[in-house]
């Protein structure tokens, strides 16, 4: 059977199973999730940096799932499109492994959204060296345990909010519990990464958190993907904004009408608390739930 392989293990997270193990619980940590939650939840948007510095809060949302509803059969996952582009991209059969251990494809479930969601196409290949819906792979199988994937690149096209609303129609009324979740980081903001419009230092990394990130986050609460998708395109806010608009519009298809912010940091303050270091880089990262 085809398996996809880990390709960013002992870098963005740790490489053994135990460790994993360990991280994984320092991520979730010893204080429950203090938000309100609803009684049920459609979809999720998490990070994909190393773990070290946004695992937290991609915990967050798994950790919310999974107090909400015990058993989740499927996590369909949008990833974001570092490499690939074109339409949106099904890894469809086989599985996937981490120092976890393998996870099955939902292989009828695949073909059922290539067959049926206009914009997408079953391609492995795209697969091959994108971190993003890895990353979060190993929560899934640390805490829904006989739960399987369906794994799907989505480039950061205007199309990408309709996808999300035709998977979202074709799960509704699904007898299986189905969570789709969306992998982006936030504002990559410095001189590293070419974009400083506020200036290098602390003061712009400030306007990237507070103002920047700030537009993407209350535009996704609102589950306003199409302007989601705009704004990001203008303001350089999200590195994932086509699966982010694809989760939303999932969730909006489903009957959600708002989505709930669970955590917003970014790793300069991150670095600071952990390292007393600071950076004239830094990088957004939110946790949404719906």
């Amino acid at each position: 059977m085809e398996t996809r392989h880990p390709v960013v293990a002992g870098q963005f997270y740790p490489g053994t199973k135990a460790e994993c193990i360990r991280e994984i619980r320092e991520c979730l940590g010893d204080e429950p999730v203090s938000a309100d939650l609803p009684e049920n939840i459609a979809a999720g948007i998490v990070p994909h940096a190393g773990w070290v510095f946004s695992g937290a809060l991609a915990a967050m949302v798994f950790d919310s799932i999974k107090k909400v509803h015990e058993k989740v059969d499927t996590f369909i996952i949008f990833g974001a499109a570092h490499y690939h582009v074109g339409q949106a991209a099904i890894y469809d059969k086989g599985l996937w492994s981490t120092p976890m251990g393998t996870i099955e494809i939902n292989e009828m479930l695949a073909e059922a959204i290539a067959k049926n969601v206009s914009g997408t196409i079953c391609d492995r290949k795209a697969h091959a060296g994108e971190h993003s819906i890895e990353v979060q792979v190993p929560f899934i199988q640390y805490l829904f345990e006989g739960a399987n994937i369906v794994p799907i690149i989505v480039p950061p096209l205007l199309s990408a909010f309709d996808i999300g609303k035709s998977v979202g129609k074709l799960i509704k009324d699904s007898d299986k519990k189905i969570v789709c979740i969306g992998s982006t980081d936030l504002t990559h903001y410095g001189p590293r990464y070419g974009f400083n419009p506020e200036g290098t230092g602390r003061a712009g990394i400030e306007w990237a958190r507070d103002i920047n990130d700030k537009s993407f986050i209350d535009l996704a609460v609102e589950l306003k993907g199409a302007e989601l998708l705009k704004d990001a395109m203008q303001k350089n806010n999200a590195c994932g904004a086509g699966a982010a608009a694809a989760a939303i519009g999932a969730a909006k298809a489903q009957g959600k009408t708002k989505g709930k912010l669970l955590g917003h940091e970014h790793s300069d303050d991150i670095m600071r608390v952990k390292y007393n270091h600071s950076s004239q880089e830094s990088v957004g990262y939110a946790a949404i739930i719906f």
